[in-house]
Formats: structure tokens, C-alpha cells, sequence
């Protein structure tokens, strides 16, 4: 760790905190060249996957993109800010569990399905009738009368 003072990486660590979730460090450290005395922050970076689209293109994974096609899903429904922020932590977290460097797209959209549909039924339906692209009315009829969301594999 390079001093802010004096650039010198020669310092050392007089106390070390872990926050209460556990996941950042916290360090104050020392320099040895200049005495300055200055804070750092340690937090285990996740390295998502890459997004396999239908189409052979790859996109990094974006959070943003899942929480907006939850939300959108979710319009008009009694359903919290906080509770889509949950699902799509949840939804991070077992794509991180995966431990892969490619995902298709199609396994990221089950994972997106089977949320919403423990969730509520309607977002549910919404978010597969755009996801599966149903051709006419009998698709959504049929996918309706479903109890629990299709499964076509996992990776």
C-alpha cells in the first residue's frame, strides 16, 4: 500500500477492524518513511461471469440490468424496493457460487423466473411472457396454468 503522504510502500498495520457483516477490513496503517498515519479498506472483489446472449454475444454481468427487468416485472405490484434488492443479491450470489467465466443467458432468466414466481405470480408472468416471448395467447394461457417455473437446465 503506497503512502497518501509520501508514495513510499514501506508502512505497517497498528489495528485492524472487521465491520459487522463481516465482509470489509479495515486497516490503520503507518508509513515508516514519513510517520503519517493513514485508513484502508479491504472488501473481496466478485468476479461475475460473462452473459452468453441467445445470439453468441457476451456481455458483462450487470446488476443493474437484472434489478431494472425485476422492477419492470414488478410495476404496479405491492412489492418493495427492498425485497427486489434482496432477490437480485440472492440472484448474484448463486451466480458467483457457479464459479464459471461464461453464463448463457437463458440459465440467468430461470434464475430471474424462479424468483419472481416464489415472489408474486403476476411479475412472474410478466417477466416470462417478455423473457420466453410467447407467440399468441396460448403460450400465456399454458404458461399460466404452470405451477412452478420450467426448468431447461441449469449451465
Amino acid at each position: 500500500m503506497r503512502c497518501p503522504y509520501c508514495s513510499t510502500v514501506e508502512n505497517k498495520v497498528i489495528e485492524s477492524r472487521i465491520n459487522q457483516t463481516g465482509d470489509i477490513t479495515r486497516r490503520r496503517r503507518e508509513c515508516l518513511h514519513c510517520q503519517g498515519r493513514f485508513t484502508t479498506y479491504e472488501k473481496v472483489e466478485n468476479v461475475m461471469p460473462s452473459i452468453v446472449k441467445k445470439d453468441g454475444r457476451r456481455e458483462p454481468f450487470s446488476r443493474d440490468k437484472i434489478f431494472s427487468g425485476i422492477q419492470k416485472a414488478c410495476q404496479k405490484r405491492p412489492i418493495t424496493t427492498e425485497q427486489i434488492e434482496k432477490i437480485v443479491t440472492q440472484i448474484e450470489s448463486k451466480i458467483a457460487s457457479f464459479n464459471v467465466h461464461e453464463l448463457p443467458a437463458r440459465t440467468l432468466g430461470h434464475l430471474v423466473m424462479a424468483a419472481l414466481h416464489d415472489l408474486d405470480k403476476v411479475a412472474y408472468v410478466r417477466f416470462a411472457s417478455v423473457y420466453r416471448e410467447f407467440k399468441d395467447v396460448e403460450e400465456f394461457v399454458a404458461e399460466l396454468k404452470q405451477e412452478s417455473p420450467q426448468q431447461e437446465g441449469t449451465l
